[in-house]
């Protein structure tokens, strides 16, 4: 565990690397993503894929935004065969990222064997013992996330709710704009 975990942080380091020495935006971008989509699969390797919703979201609204903001900057810097290494540094991301998600879902049980059977002090084990003479909850899945985890559950709902609502301010057709000034279309500047 502790090698593809290794693996995963060189991968990780390596795009940041790559973030910040490309002259491409566009591929800064991307490589932005690959770190952040490494640090998902780390979550999903270590078994927690509660705590791998919000940056699943997060990730592809972030990366929705920030595409959308490079290509309405239009820069282009492609200069001799800057553009296939470009290409080749985001395919061979696209390709360990594929690979290290094949590789943490081989590592899940099979299908109807519940994690909790193979964990003897798990805590699901307590929330479903005591879940209802604790909370009063008819339902376990309430209990669990407006109970135990409500503080968790909270700042969840207010990340995707803040990533929701950029998104929608990014991508949004018109801006607000001052009555005095003239229309723009929408790639213009």
């Amino acid at each position: 565990m502790l090698e593809f975990i290794g693996l995963l942080l060189l991968f990780m380091v390596i795009a940041a690397i790559v973030a910040i020495e490309t002259r491409d935006l566009l591929a800064a971008v991307i490589s932005v993503t690959a770190v952040g989509f490494g640090v998902i699969i780390a979550f999903f390797y270590m078994r927690a894929p509660d705590v791998a919703i919000v940056p699943i979201v997060v990730e592809v609204l972030i990366l929705i935004i920030l595409i959308r903001a490079t290509l309405r900057v239009g820069l282009r810097t492609f200069i001799g065969n800057r553009d296939f290494f470009g290409m080749m540094v985001t395919m061979a991301m696209l390709a360990v990222i594929f690979l290290a998600g094949i590789r943490v879902f081989d590592d899940f049980p099979p299908f109807g064997h519940p994690v909790m059977q193979r964990i003897a002090d798990a805590p699901t084990r307590l929330y479903i013992a005591n879940g209802l003479k604790e909370t009063g909850a008819a339902n376990i899945v309430t209990a669990v996330l407006l109970d135990y985890r409500a503080y968790d559950t909270l700042g969840e709902a207010t990340v995707l709710f803040t990533a929701i609502m950029g998104a929608i301010a990014v991508i949004r057709k018109k801006a607000r704009k001052k009555p005095t000034e003239p229309e723009v279309g929408e790639w213009e500047e």
